[in-house]
């Protein structure tokens, strides 16, 4: 599964509107998406989060937002994805519910272990390759830890680094999706781009 990240940072930096970048994303046939404001306001963030939800829903697909479950909530988001500095898994639930996705990132195996443990609906792994669109304080992990967390009762999803072409090469190693960011935006058509990771992943399963 490909799942792009709408960061707002990049698309600031780029010049582009991370609406239409969503709705591309959505056109190419991404059924999750995730997004992600560091540096914005909590009011200029949910009105973006509130866009991307309504296009994401009205096309039946998901959307998960990175550590803001207050938000989440008031968007009425499909789940929340947390680093290990932000709220913990069970405060995540304890705000947006039982039922509400909420992905977990890790950076080495330690922090693998604890994240299996957690209720976490599934686990993060990375940066799998160096990655310039977020300072993690990690080097790249590779795929071995992608190894290490794939097969063990929750789905694994690789961020950091990751291209068209090395992409089937993570679900080899036993992901159970990519997270994609920049990469989905150097050809400046991001639906097309879309549809060339979905191709690609779904050839690499036959």
């Amino acid at each position: 599964m490909l799942y792009p990240i709408i960061d707002t940072t990049l698309c600031r930096e780029r010049a582009i509107d991370p609406v239409a970048l969503a709705q591309a994303c959505l056109r190419g046939g991404a059924e999750w998406l995730q997004v992600r404001g560091k540096d914005d306001s909590s009011a200029s963030f949910t009105i973006l989060t509130d866009r991307i939800v309504a296009a994401a829903h009205d096309a039946g697909r998901k959307v998960i937002v990175n550590d803001r479950a207050d938000i989440a909530r008031l968007c009425r988001a499909d789940g929340v994805h947390v680093g290990q500095t932000d709220l913990p898994v069970a405060g995540v639930r304890g705000i947006v519910g039982p039922d509400a996705i909420v992905g977990l990132s890790t950076h080495d195996r330690a922090q693998v272990d604890a994240a299996l443990a957690t209720d976490a609906t599934y686990v993060a792994v990375g940066p799998i390759f160096s990655t310039a669109t977020k300072a993690t304080g990690y080097t790249a992990r590779g795929l071995d830890l992608v190894s290490y967390a794939a097969g063990r009762g929750k789905p694994i999803v690789a961020i950091g680094g990751i291209t068209l072409e090395t992409a089937p090469s993570v679900l080899d190693a036993g992901a159970t999706a990519v997270a994609v960011i920049g990469d989905l935006l150097g050809s400046g058509d991001p639906a097309s781009r879309t549809r060339a990771y979905l191709q690609s992943l779904a050839r690499d399963r036959l």
